[in-house]
């Protein structure tokens, strides 16, 4: 990292890494819920709740990936 006059600073990645591996926890555990609210809407009338609950799975997936990718550039 370079502070405003230019000079390079030595930046610790553990803190952040353990920082990421918590998120990434969270994101899974988001997913999970999402998918069990999803399920039990899947074959009912609010079929169209389910169908965004698993775009959101999605997206939440999207995220885990990038903080995937994120993690291993700092590793």
């Amino acid at each position: 990292m370079a502070t405003p006059a230019g000079i390079l600073v030595a930046v610790s990645t553990d803190s952040d890494l353990a920082e990421l591996s918590t998120v990434r926890a969270q994101v899974e555990e988001l997913i999970r819920r999402v998918v069990t609210v999803a399920d039990h809407y899947d074959d009912s009338p609010d079929s169209a709740v389910a169908a965004d609950l698993y775009a959101a799975e999605r997206s939440l997936a999207a995220a885990r990936r990038q903080l995937d990718r994120a993690t291993a550039h700092l590793s």
